[in-house]
């Protein structure tokens, strides 16, 4: 069984506002008195993709000085720039290719895709993560499960906003989902606000915002609420490939 935390859409920008929720989410996770196998980062880490924004990052979710319980698994969103985000997040190069990396857990894997697009808010799995997710799924264990978690959903959450800025080209990721059945669920963010629906047949989880949450249009005009706690989620992986997400609010 593999027990995933998940947070998505700190957007850090340097306030003391942004960077309060995310200390405050992340002291609840690193206080966890039970097993978290990792957490996952679903993209919109900083606001402006800047290296002082990445920084402060790394230190809040102990990417540098290894203050972390378990891995914390990243993958870029819309709002950030991947030369920084490798550099200053990373520890690595700078370059400007898709960042994915491919983490290989007890109980299953959790391929971190890059689906931003320099310069654009929408997203897209490009040629080079396409042909790096089939080849880290080909390298994995036949009976092993795998999560793909990247940051734009691949459908409708019903929202104008998130949905005028999804996954282009949906339908080559629903392909290969028919294809490769060891995929067990798709993770992504965003949204800013927690859903769970079911894309080409495999659960599909949007995790909730850590900087505000999306009021959908039957809950207003105003499209973000700020005052709304932070929310993460934890998903469930068991020994049978079923996957199971249960959200929480830290207030």
């Amino acid at each position: 069984m593999l027990v995933l935390a998940h947070i998505s859409d700190l957007h850090l920008d340097g306030s003391p506002r942004a960077t309060e929720r995310a200390e405050r989410v992340r002291d609840r996770l690193w206080r966890l008195p039970g097993r978290v196998d990792a957490l996952l980062v679903t993209g919109d880490v900083a606001d402006h993709g800047t290296e002082a924004e990445y920084e402060e990052a790394a230190r809040i979710l102990g990417l540098r000085d290894g203050s972390a319980p378990f891995p914390v698994l990243t993958c870029p969103g819309n709002h950030d720039s991947r030369a920084p985000y490798r550099k200053a997040l990373l520890g690595r190069p700078a370059a400007d290719g898709p960042v994915n990396e491919l983490h290989v857990l007890d109980g299953g894997a959790v391929l971190m895709c890059d689906s931003s697009i320099p310069g654009s808010d929408e997203g897209e799995l490009d040629e080079e993560t396409y042909g790096w997710i089939e080849e880290s799924l080909d390298g994995l264990d036949g009976d092993r499960p795998a999560l793909l978690a990247f940051h734009h959903p691949p459908t409708a959450v019903h929202h104008p906003l998130p949905d005028s800025c999804r996954l282009r080209r949906p339908e080559r990721l629903a392909a290969l989902l028919e294809r490769r059945p060891a995929v067990a669920g798709l993770i992504t963010g965003h949204a800013h606000s927690p859903a769970a629906t079911v894309f080409a047949g495999r659960p599909l989880v949007v995790g909730p915002g850590v900087t505000w949450t999306l009021r959908l249009p039957w809950e207003g005009e105003e499209i973000a609420d700020r005052d709304a706690p932070v929310g993460l989620a934890f998903h469930v992986l068991d020994d049978a490939g079923r996957l199971t997400s249960h959200f929480r609010t830290v207030t």
